[in-house]
């Protein structure tokens, strides 16, 4: 049997381009290719010209001399420190940086410094994310231990460890996905003790460490491993910085010698099995892969055989399965520490795919071409995604008794509703949540703020969006939740939900209004400037900006408030909601 997993499997991306030239060049020009960069000689778009960038009290400088950029933070007590950078980070949205301390320092620390392209302005880096305020810049933590794993290729076999050893396993930046989903749609993995003893032996050993003594159970195997690899595993041990062609299609180097051995995106190898969890209990959809024209309908998986769909998208849930900070909410009413719902913010999409319907049968490819610089399919492909299986909808008259929104309309688009805009974009814009489901599934409607048909129905009361719902669907909910949620039902939805909500719903409401220019909301806004989240403050910031139509970057959200204040500007145009045409027997 082939493996795909062990650092002896991987050949790097340069032996890819002989055969798939396009794809290489493509890749190559892509935002994951260039996830982590060399700071030497790397194209940096933040000003490394002495810029002087203020934090408190606290000062952080920007300069470059005889090819090396450096960081010098200043802080108000205490003496300065100055980095030189090694890693530049990212470089869709933002760039992040990591260095090393220039009067002697082993150690690549991330600094605390973000330059952003929206805005192009540096900011606190932590500050994209739910965490409260900070009083000081300081560099850390240690790039090696926070960052390494996700925005560069690395060995399959380091990912496991943490399933491997089990529920002591010591927490480490290889956490598997599976952890966070109910059980019934985790993957299950067995080893054989002998051939994982080889690999990690192996593995450790190129690290600087050592296993137990021979015949130890592969769940201690595998937390000493953990420990090594917090300790040894640093820039010098990646198979390749950046995202590389391994890092999505498992290590190739058997491909690369005997090209019918095709890659696998399921981790494999002669002492590792990797089961899929059950196709959904709806029943079974055909798996696609690209554009949905281009592919025909496939047959059910045999039972314990892997779909197509749910291999890719547990790849890009390697990365992207992340609940960043301490932040406890999540959607759905859940929690972080309990059983989490979906995340409000970047970079958890494919963990909340994979907790929606179509997870078995659908992938993130479908929609998202990660070798491209412009990933997105267009917005005329993406109902032929969804038609490929819910075929009974690719009529314009079936879709309207559907949806009962115009098909030709904004609404008409399958994600409008199944996959709202509703998360928190690293690029200050709203983008569209990944747990595909139901503007009226009990749980959103009940557990969270606002009510998903606001978002395009932002002047409507409670009452108004809830008894449509329940007008067109077979759905009740009580009333007494919903004041609960809003205060009185007769509460402008995404109003209430900022003087209720949590945070991350107010910042929903907030980006909504702001995009409706809802003027006469601008004070409501304005509350949240005070916010204890620096995140929610910068949305307040820029909501205020658009509802009042000022300055694209005002010099505070006081200055877009008093401009809303001065010149009020007509109210919200009301939106309708049209009557249903048809019944949908399957609604």
């Amino acid at each position: 049997m082939s493996s795909n997993v062990a650092r002896a499997d991987y050949a790097g991306s340069a032996a890819c381009r002989p055969c798939h030239p396009d794809a290489f060049a493509a890749w190559e020009r892509s935002p994951m290719h260039r996830m982590t960069r060399d700071a030497r000689g790397a194209t940096v778009l933040a000003p490394f010209d002495g810029t002087r960038w203020s934090f408190g009290g606290d000062t952080a400088v920007l300069d470059q001399k005889g090819g090396e950029r450096f960081v010098r933070i200043k802080p108000a007590r205490g003496p300065a420190r100055t980095y030189r950078l090694t890693r530049v980070i990212g470089g869709r949205t933002r760039e992040d940086f990591a260095g090393v301390d220039a009067n002697g320092g082993a150690d690549e620390m991330v600094l605390p410094i973000s330059y952003v392209f929206r805005t192009h302005a540096l900011r606190y880096k932590g500050y994209s994310v739910m965490i409260h305020e900070r009083d000081e810049l300081r560099a850390g933590p240690v790039w090696s231990q926070a960052c390494i794993f996700c925005h560069n290729t690395v060995p399959e076999i380091d990912r496991w460890l943490g399933a491997i050893a089990g529920p002591r396993a010591p927490p480490y930046q290889g956490v598997l996905v599976e952890g966070w989903l109910a059980p019934e749609r985790r993957a299950r993995a067995a080893v054989d003790p002998l051939g994982l003893g080889r690999v990690l032996g192996a593995e450790v050993a190129l690290l600087g460490g050592s296993l137990p003594p021979s015949g130890a159970p592969p769940s201690s195997e595998a937390r000493a491993a953990i420990g090594v690899i917090r300790s040894g595993f640093d820039g010098h041990a990646l198979v390749e910085e950046g995202i590389g062609c391994e890092a999505c299609h498992g290590g190739a180097r058997e491909h690369t010698q005997v090209p019918a051995q095709r890659p696998s995106f399921v981790p494999r190898a002669p002492w590792l099995d990797v089961r899929p969890p059950e196709v959904s209990a709806r029943g079974w959809y055909p798996a696609t892969v690209g554009p949905a024209r281009a592919r025909a309908p496939e047959t059910a998986p045999a039972p314990g055989s892997w779909t197509r769909a749910q291999a890719i998208n547990r790849v890009c849930a390697r990365c992207h399965q992340v609940l960043f900070s301490r932040y406890p909410y999540t959607w759905e009413g859940g929690r972080r520490d309990e059983m989490a719902g979906g995340s409000s913010i970047n970079s958890g999409e494919a963990r909340d795919f994979l907790l929606g319907g179509c997870a078995d049968a659908m992938s993130c490819v479908d929609c998202h071409r990660p070798h491209a610089p412009a990933s997105d399919i267009p917005p005329s492909d993406q109902n032929a995604t969804c038609t490929r299986c819910h075929r009974e909808l690719g009529a314009p008259a079936r879709l309207r008794a559907h949806a009962h929104h115009d098909p030709d309309g904004p609404a008409g688009l399958c994600v409008a509703c199944h996959m709202p805009r509703k998360n928190m974009g690293l690029d200050g814009r709203l983008t569209r949540y990944h747990r595909v489901g139901s503007p009226t599934d009990p749980a959103r409607v009940l557990g969270d703020r606002p009510l998903e048909c606001a978002l395009c129905h932002a002047d409507r009361s409670v009452a108004e969006l809830v008894d449509a719902m329940e007008a067109w669907w077979p759905v009740r909910y009580p009333r007494q939740r919903l004041v609960e949620l809003y205060g009185t039902l007769d509460a402008n939805v995404l109003r209430a939900t900022i003087e209720h909500g949590k945070a991350h719903e107010k910042v929903v409401a907030m980006a909504v209004l702001g995009e409706a220019g809802a003027r006469d909301a601008a004070p409501l806004i304005a509350r949240e400037l005070r916010s204890e989240f620096p995140l929610v403050r910068e949305w307040a910031q820029s909501a205020l900006t658009r509802a009042c139509r000022g300055p694209a970057s005002p010099s505070s959200g006081a200055a877009a408030l008093a401009a809303c204040e001065t010149s009020p500007g007509p109210p919200v145009p009301r939106s309708s909601i049209p009557a249903s045409s048809a019944e949908d027997p399957e609604d």
